[in-house]
């Protein structure tokens, strides 16, 4: 959509004249590497946008975007790290690319120059940023902590699985969001607004990207499909299945995700087909489905004119129905 590619334009420019090039280069350079990668620029487009929603001057919200852009692209090397994940966008991942180290170090680098970022705003709209940001990169870290808990737990609850993935991705989106609503003046009913559209939205992303982990298609979704599957995380599918399959399917689930496997493909296949035939892939849609319109009912209370909402309506909808 044009539109939307108006503000993609004007961040990627922004990005590509924020230069990091610098000494040490082994600390630089994987930054310069993970940010021009590309990705979808989710989090960076929703703060202009939102800024704009509100007639606030999209400039003025640009350090604010590209703050949110490093700082998701810095716990991507991290999590990247953790998980063991060889690509990233289709490419080498970080730690891939140079060793472990050096992802460690430039992702913490990459945090500390999201903060710098803040300090191009006026103290008052400084202090109301960095506050959100501060809780934001926090909340960020517990939902990363819960993932990787979920590893070795034997039962996660579908309410504790939706409270992760609330914290490691949702948080971010809505703050997004609300940076803009922050940087354009909005009051602050419209600010929380904004918040919890976005994290409704990224709670829908999320689940929407967990489906796409195992019935995605490897040609577009950049990320090793069924990656989820051979790290035995227990994804909205997985304790779907365990709530939907037969006792036989349920153990056979529960055994192909106790051990490793050297044929990942044929434990990605298995587990695929009791995703589908219990309905486990099915109920997630449903609830992809469920909290985009929750996003769009709380869009509807905010006080933006029709066609901005429309704008960011259409925003939704094209993330929901994508296939990468």
């Amino acid at each position: 959509m044009k539109f939307i590619e108006t503000y993609q334009k004007q961040f990627q420019a922004y990005l590509e004249a924020y230069n990091t090039i610098r000494e040490p280069k082994n600390l630089y350079e994987p930054i310069q590497y993970i940010l021009n990668l590309g990705g979808k620029r989710l989090r960076p487009v929703l703060t202009l946008m939102t800024a704009d929603c509100f007639e606030g001057d999209v400039k003025d919200a640009l350090d604010a975007a590209l703050a949110i852009e490093v700082f998701h692209n810095f716990s991507l090397i991290h999590d990247d790290i953790m998980d063991a994940a060889p690509l990233r966008r289709g490419h080498q991942t970080v730690h891939e690319k140079w060793d472990l180290n050096t992802g460690i170090l430039s992702g913490d680098a990459m945090l500390i120059m999201a903060y710098q970022l803040f300090e191009n705003y006026p103290p008052e709209v400084y202090q109301k940023l960095t506050k959100l940001f501060s809780k934001t990169a926090l909340e960020v870290c517990e939902g990363q902590q819960y993932d990787i808990d979920f590893e070795t737990r034997n039962t996660v609850t579908i309410s504790e699985y939706l409270k992760m993935i609330e914290y490691k991705t949702a948080v971010l989106v809505g703050a997004a969001m609300k940076m803009g609503a922050i940087i354009a003046s909005a009051s602050i009913e419209d600010q929380n607004r904004c918040y919890e559209f976005g994290k409704n939205l990224g709670i829908a992303f999320q689940l929407q990207d967990d489906y796409l982990d195992a019935f995605g298609d490897p040609e577009t979704f950049g990320k090793q499909v069924g990656g989820d599957i051979i790290e035995n995380k227990k994804t909205y599918l997985y304790l779907k299945a365990l709530e939907f399959s037969s006792e036989k399917d349920k153990l056979h689930l529960k055994q192909l995700f106790s051990s490793e496997t050297n044929n990942s493909s044929e434990k990605i296949q298995v587990t695929k087909q009791i995703f589908s035939a219990s309905g486990s892939a099915e109920a997630t849609q449903k609830a992809i489905s469920f909290y985009t319109t929750k996003a769009f009912e709380i869009l509807k209370t905010i006080n933006i004119s029709e066609p901005k909402k429309q704008i960011l309506e259409s925003f939704g909808t094209q993330l929901m129905t994508r296939d990468v």
